[in-house]
């Protein structure tokens, strides 16, 4: 199932080299101590659509948002499903949380109910422009020719870098970490993230 990571990974790792973070973003990723933007997006859970608030999140408890490249490919599907297979113990933490792509929302339908992925545990979120990847300080890499997910369908839109924030209660993120930079695998963002929250 995940056998297409590695190639997607290098892929991606290559031409984000390439791209600068448009004018609207941040001139670069934020880090620990930053306050998190604020954003609203189409989201869905388990195929049912509706406006993901990360202020109305954080009135709950901590967030962990993550950025990923694209459903159905290798290493967005190894991250999906072991944030599934860990959502109870996110739950316990008190944490939310959501992942965000640039995948459009009827693609994110089907995403987020496949039981080998999301499995309708937690919401992702569309962001087809890269805009609330920018306020983050991630720039949209355009889509890329011949790019394909693992039933063989074209990837027709923009990859986002593979980048994971927990944001504490008070908005202040308080751990940012990145598979470009810090040279970590899809299901480690998951078991960071988690080691994190539930320190908080």
């Amino acid at each position: 199932m995940f056998k297409k990571y590695s190639f997607f990974s290098v892929l991606v790792l290559g031409f984000s080299l390439f791209f600068t973070v448009s004018g609207f973003a941040q001139s670069r990723m934020l880090s620990k101590g930053a306050s998190a933007p604020m954003f609203t997006a189409k989201a869905t859970q388990a195929g049912h659509e509706f406006e993901f608030s990360l202020k109305t999140a954080l009135a709950k408890g901590p967030v962990v948002v993550y950025f990923f490249p694209a459903a159905y490919t290798g290493g967005c599907d190894l991250e999906a499903h072991t944030f599934a297979a860990l959502k109870n113990k996110f739950t316990a933490a008190g944490a939310t949380i959501i992942g965000v792509s640039a995948d459009d929302i009827q693609r994110l339908n089907s995403f987020s109910t496949d039981p080998d992925y999301c499995a309708g545990k937690f919401p992702v979120a569309s962001d087809p422009e890269g805009k609330i990847a920018a306020t983050f300080g991630l720039a949209l890499i355009p889509p890329q020719p011949g790019v394909k997910d693992v039933h063989g369908k074209l990837v027709t839109h923009g990859f986002i870098p593979r980048t994971t924030f927990v944001i504490n209660k008070k908005g202040i993120i308080v751990a940012t970490f990145s598979s470009e930079t810090d040279h970590i695998s899809p299901d480690e963002h998951v078991k960071k993230a988690l080691a994190i929250v539930k320190g908080l």
